[in-house]
């Protein structure tokens, strides 16, 4: 904390949130899953962009100017492996040859990832079956694996290195204790790794085509509980969609964005007033076929799911991806 923003899950209530962590007795890190991934320490719910006044008297009203950041180092420690993923397959909209968005990008390069190997999926967990796994090290620079008595910290990039040379000490004072500790770790993980039992198949979606995936007579069945809340795509860790506004307030002007979903019926709606998804079928099928055949076919990197199974808690009308991936993928082959 010294050197670092310090950034990990915190009890709030009955939910856990990654926030600042200003003591490390308000870390937790034997929570099963937070309400909402840390993709918000990157791009925030509400993000102030620019601001600038409307005052008269000023010279430089109606100027826009961009808001400093605090671009000081950080770590988010306690991310679970699937989160971690999850900020792979956003970069691809963000960070990309020809467009970079400044603040996603240098949020992503000031941040160094300590991931915490899960040692307790939930039932409706499916990472394995979407590329990833409990102790996936996809993303991360440092993974930690609960070892009983100590954590086991593997370093896996440069910034990793450089966050854990001050812990070597730990090992050489206490070598019995690591030793044990890499033992359970070891054991925990070949334990884990056998135990998400949901199989999900993606392999038809690539090789399907769209409009036949488009027309199928299943959207009916899937869209018909659905009450477009837009709970589903707030709680993914690889949904993107904002919106920007300009707000005024007395003599001065904010341009922020907010994070949007597909699933609202303004999302699209044109300044004409016509709406190419206005009907809720549309909406619903819009939000899978973006994350299960679009993405799949614009990135060829595989589905943009990573498994959390956070829809699937709390969607509250039960509606469950693992079963629409599956009427895709039966349509695909």
């Amino acid at each position: 904390m010294s050197s670092y923003r310090v950034y990990g899950p915190v009890r709030k209530g009955e939910q856990v949130l990654f926030a600042r962590i200003e003591d490390g007795t308000d870390l937790d890190l034997a929570y099963q899953n937070s309400l909402l991934s840390p993709k918000g320490l990157f791009l925030p719910q509400s993000e102030k962009m620019f601001e600038c006044s409307l005052d008269p008297a000023r010279d430089d009203r109606n100027i826009f100017k961009e808001i400093p950041k605090d671009d000081t180092p950080r770590v988010i420690v306690g991310i679970r492996p699937c989160d971690a993923r999850a900020l792979t397959l956003v970069d691809v909209n963000f960070d990309t040859t020809t467009y970079r968005d400044p603040w996603w990008t240098k949020a992503r390069e000031i941040t160094t990832l300590v991931g915490l190997g899960c040692d307790a999926p939930c039932s409706t967990c499916f990472c394995t079956a979407v590329g990833g796994g409990p102790f996936d090290e996809t993303g991360l620079d440092v993974l930690l694996i609960d070892g009983g008595d100590a954590f086991v910290a593997k370093a896996l990039t440069e910034k990793g290195r450089k966050l854990l040379e001050s812990a070597q000490a730990l090992e050489t004072a206490a070598p019995e204790i690591m030793e044990k500790a890499r033992a359970v770790a070891e054991q925990a993980t070949a334990r884990i790794i056998t135990s998400v039992h949901t199989s999900v198949d993606t392999s038809g979606l690539a090789k399907m085509e769209n409009a036949a995936l488009y027309e199928a007579g299943f959207w009916e069945d899937v869209q018909f509980a659905c009450i477009n809340c837009g709970t589903c795509t707030f709680l993914c860790p690889t949904c993107w969609c904002f919106d920007i506004q300009d707000e005024t307030c007395a003599k001065n002007a904010v341009r922020m964005r907010n994070w949007d979903s597909c699933m609202f019926p303004l999302f699209t709606l044109h300044a004409s007033g016509h709406n190419p998804r206005g009907k809720k079928v549309q909406r619903v099928r819009q939000r899978f076929m973006h994350k299960l055949k679009y993405y799949v076919d614009k990135y060829g990197r595989g589905v943009a799911c990573v498994g959390c199974g956070r829809c699937v808690q709390h969607c509250p009308v039960n509606i469950d991806i693992r079963r629409v991936v599956q009427l895709m993928n039966e349509t695909a082959s």
